[in-house]
């Protein structure tokens, strides 16, 4: 038998394992480009988007026992709705995946409409019981909390659900009385783990928030059936705007105990105009897809007084000039409110009034100067033009007389500047071309441009 050359038998093994390790990497780099990464912990617990499908599944077995109404509002997720590409992708998939409903992120957002829902601990118990960690998040009911009764209700505002370092965040939305859905800040008392979950992360707690209540289609996503709003590109344009502030019911009741409230005929007629008025001017400016605030007087009582200042005698809004639209006009006529007076033009100081039954209703459009931005105010008579400056601003969601409405989140710094360091103290007298401190001279209209400029019905 010829004697076997070593170096030859070396050389065969080398390569025979160097093309066995060749295959293995292929192979990897197609199922990595194919599944994603899909890792093992030491322990033997699922990892990667194993891990995140493995909770949703069990949470989802979890909101089917329990009939729980839940629907999907992961910003994450429903951003990749949109892609076109994806949901092709997806529904040429026949094996298990998690494409949409596990991100990048290592959590899966869920809302839980609080109103359908009554709270039941053997909700948490089974969750451990399937091996999640549970941590609950309560808050006080603003619905209970009035002037009368500062105190409210601890409810349930948010579930985390932990499973192997991934998380579902289960977010319950309240139906409030202006029609609309609310969800309260994420608040840790101070014996909780704060490294739970990364909190800063989340899609919903960092504010409160408020919804219009979506309409929920069944959907398959990922092989698995969750419900999402239908219109889920609206929600995300919520969801990017949804901040909201309560009343700050504790100073209103501080303010009646130093300035008792006008509980006479004519200031409970003005306040159920106003009430009218203002949910009239909503629904009109709401159909136009124009949006705006609370302003001037109107935003003063929110603040102030959680009401209508009652020898207002008005309802003011604030609207940006962006925003304008020509057939703004002729909505209020046709909802019954005829034109009063327009001062001003597009350009320049605009300002539209319009005749309610008794009660007033002012539109200020507002004009941006880079630092900060200002409305116009036009004296009839003479064609003098004002100017009131604030401090830049962006908007939040409020609730006033039963109704969702916007006001300036920098609150305090856009009364102080309108009302001055003295905002809390009634003032009956306001002569609105002097008394602001943030008012300005700002010239004279052309008497060529009067009958253009000033509009008086």
């Amino acid at each position: 038998m010829p004697r076997i050359n070593k170096t030859v038998v070396l050389a065969l093994l080398i390569a025979t394992s160097s093309i066995f390790l060749l295959f293995q990497l292929y192979y990897y780099r197609q199922y990595i480009s194919k599944n994603g990464l899909h890792v093992f912990g030491g322990k033997g617990s699922l990892t990667g988007t194993d891990a995140q499908r493995h909770l949703i599944v069990k949470f989802l077995g979890l909101v089917h026992k329990y009939s729980l109404p839940v629907f999907m509002v992961d910003t994450a997720s429903l951003d990749l709705l949109s892609h076109d590409a994806l949901l092709l992708k997806e529904s040429k998939l026949k094996e298990p995946h998690c494409m949409f409903l596990c991100t990048h992120r290592e959590f899966t957002s869920f809302a839980l409409l609080g109103n359908l829902w009554k709270y039941d601990v053997g909700l948490i118990e089974a969750a451990e019981e399937r091996g999640m960690e549970v941590l609950e998040i309560r808050g006080k009911d603003p619905r209970l909390v009035s002037m009368d009764d500062l105190a409210g209700n601890d409810i349930p505002l948010h579930f985390l659900f932990k499973m192997n370092g991934r998380l579902v965040h289960l977010v319950v939305l309240y139906e409030r009385s202006g029609n609309y859905l609310w969800h309260g800040p994420l608040r840790l008392k101070p014996s909780m783990d704060r490294r739970f979950a990364p909190f800063k992360k989340l899609d919903f707690g960092r504010y409160a928030g408020a919804y219009n209540r979506p309409e929920l289609v069944l959907t398959t996503l990922d092989g698995l059936d969750v419900r999402i709003p239908r219109n889920f590109s609206y929600f995300l344009k919520e969801h990017s705007e949804a901040r909201f502030l309560e009343c700050p019911f504790r100073e209103a009741r501080a303010f009646y105990q130093l300035y008792p409230d006008d509980l006479s005929p004519e200031a409970m007629d003005f306040r159920m105009k106003a009430k009218s008025l203002l949910h009239l001017a909503a629904r009109t400016l709401y159909e136009l897809g124009v949006p705006f605030w609370l302003s001037s007087g109107t935003c003063l009582g929110w603040f102030r007084q959680c009401s209508i200042i009652p020898y207002s005698k008005d309802v003011d809004l604030g609207i940006w000039i962006k925003n304008y639209r020509h057939d703004i006009t002729h909505a209020f006529q046709k909802a019954g409110l005829p034109l009063k007076h327009k001062f001003g033009k597009v350009e320049d100081s605009l300002e539209l009034s319009f005749q309610g039954l008794d009660v007033k209703l002012d539109i200020f459009f507002f004009y941006d100067e880079g630092e900060t931005v200002w409305n116009g105010g036009t004296q009839a008579k003479s064609g003098k033009k004002f100017k009131y400056v604030f401090p830049r601003f962006q908007l939040c969601w409020t609730e006033l007389l039963e109704l969702k409405v916007r006001v300036p989140c920098q609150t305090l710094d856009y009364v102080q500047a309108n009302y001055g360091s003295d905002w809390n103290v009634p003032v009956k007298a306001w002569d609105w071309k002097s008394s602001p401190p943030n008012v300005q001279e700002n010239g004279v209209w052309p008497v060529r441009e009067w009958d253009e400029v000033i509009q008086v019905y």
